[in-house]
């Protein structure tokens, strides 16, 4: 990183101002009056602002910007810049041969008055890094924590800055452009959940990894993406959504995990509320479930994300280790829809361990309030028994006497209930066997994941997978 990440959010509105080469707009909807003043106040704003402007009243937004339902939303935000972006090439086409334009726009909701809301907003940057260049996009989602309406304006000032300052100074390098983006920006006052890039000049940059490290790094919790590898806000893709979650390392995806999915989403469909239409399946991949050896590689997240999505799922990304946090996330997402989750066996053994609840003052119980506290359903996946080989399953559970009680209750009130239409014969399948054949290069590997998976690991050399034929080809040549 250059000194540039010490400098003030003045300073870094100054350096723009001052340089030649950038001149642009910008258009501010609802609470996010306090980017282009910080240009103003630095001095020099007359070498960068083209105009500003801000359409508070919807009136004058739908007469710029044509007629809308929601206003703080990505389509706004993604009108407002081709429309900005446009009227500078129109009205300035002599500027445009010696300055790179750029097109600042925000629609943002702060905190009301009776604090009843989650300030919340759409912020991007189209922009050219030549004269005369197609241009590149920076889109962002954000939630702003500060408990006032002045700091959280405060706060989104200094993002805006900061983004404009990152997009010309820092757009080589990733993280550079990252660290740079929340500069002087603690998590505490505003979290980033979502951001894309695009354009000529981010070719080589996969959104993925993006999502990824905002988890990483500790700018949000999650973020997720669709089966063709575009970056989603969580918040819109699941608002008012019945959300089926299956969590796991999937590496690789097995048959196990296909008839999990498939079966526990049959039975999430005969709930009572629930219609296909209305259903979001998740595969969620943790952070810990990405780190090996201390570590966690790019390659291998897109390589698991990859085959997840040509299977046509969506992926999501999580920072929330314990059940109950992630539940809780989903809860506030999916605003009062059911919720299901489904989980092997085993992995229930870990839900019933008090000890796994030591940062609880309420332990366990406080833990189950918030996991199973709001419209959710777990399904529960069984497996063969470790010793006997015998089928393991919800109905015969083995967890301490005194937890009985509350398992029954979680059974009596339709919040769990286990898997039977489920395919016998598949049990004997454990991700981590597949993985050490395909190391091992035993082809048997191949008849425990679906078809698809085989021939995506086999061609792109996944989890290890060396072809072997084609390597003595080599060798002989």
């Amino acid at each position: 990183m250059t000194n540039d990440t010490r400098l003030t959010t003045e300073e870094k509105a100054l350096k723009i101002n001052l340089n030649s080469d950038i001149y642009g707009c910008f258009a501010e909807i609802g609470a996010g009056q306090e980017v282009a003043a910080n240009f103003f106040q630095a001095g020099g704003s007359s070498g960068t602002i083209a105009y500003t402007q801000s359409a508070y009243d919807m009136k004058v937004s739908d007469s710029m910007y044509g007629p809308a339902t929601r206003y703080v939303c990505e389509e706004r935000l993604l009108t407002m810049l081709h429309t900005e972006f446009q009227t500078m090439l129109y009205r300035l086409p002599e500027k445009a041969k010696t300055a790179s334009f750029f097109a600042f726009c925000n629609t943002v909701e702060s905190l009301n008055y009776h604090k009843t809301n989650q300030g919340q907003g759409w912020v991007g940057l189209r922009f050219q890094l030549k004269q005369g260049a197609a241009p590149n996009d920076i889109i962002l989602h954000v939630k702003m924590h500060d408990n006032s309406n002045k700091a959280q304006q405060e706060a989104l000032g200094i993002l805006g800055v900061n983004l404009i300052h990152a997009a010309y100074f820092h757009n080589t390098d990733l993280d550079e452009l990252l660290e740079a983006l929340t500069a002087r920006l603690p998590r505490e006052r505003m979290e980033i959940d979502m951001m894309r890039v695009s354009g000529p000049d981010f070719e080589n940059v996969d959104n993925r990894i993006i999502a990824l490290n905002l988890v990483k790094k500790g700018m949000t919790d999650a973020t997720m993406f669709d089966l063709i590898g575009s970056v989603m806000q969580p918040t819109t893709a699941l608002y008012k959504k019945n959300v089926l979650m299956i969590r796991g390392r999937f590496r690789p995806v097995t048959k196990v995990h296909i008839d999990m999915i498939e079966s526990g989403k049959r039975m999430f469909l005969q709930e009572e509320g629930v219609k296909e239409e209305n259903v979001v399946v998740i595969f969620e991949l943790t952070l810990k479930g990405l780190t090996s050896d201390g570590k966690i590689s790019d390659k291998d997240f897109i390589d698991r994300a990859a085959l997840l999505g040509s299977l046509g799922y969506t992926v999501m990304i999580s920072n929330y280790l314990k059940h109950y946090r992630m539940v809780d996330y989903l809860a506030s997402i999916a605003k009062g829809q059911l919720i299901g989750i489904i989980m092997g066996i085993y992995n229930l053994h870990t839900i019933f361990d008090e000890r796994y609840y030591d940062n609880l003052p309420g332990g366990l119980f406080e833990a189950f309030g918030k996991g199973f506290g709001h419209k959710i359903k777990m399904f529960i996946y069984p497996a063969n028994e470790e010793t006997t080989g015998e089928v393991y399953e919800l109905d015969n559970l083995v967890i301490p006497p005194h937890l009985r009680g509350l398992l029954q209750y979680l059974k009596d009130n339709n919040k769990i209930e286990g898997i039977k239409d489920f395919k016998r014969e598949l049990l004997h399948i454990m991700p981590h066997d597949i993985q050490a054949k395909i190391k091992a290069g035993i082809p048997t590997w191949e008849e425990g994941v679906p078809e698809e998976v085989a021939k995506a690991v086999k061609f792109f050399e996944l989890f290890g997978y060396v072809n072997r034929a084609s390597n003595v080809k080599e060798r002989l040549k």
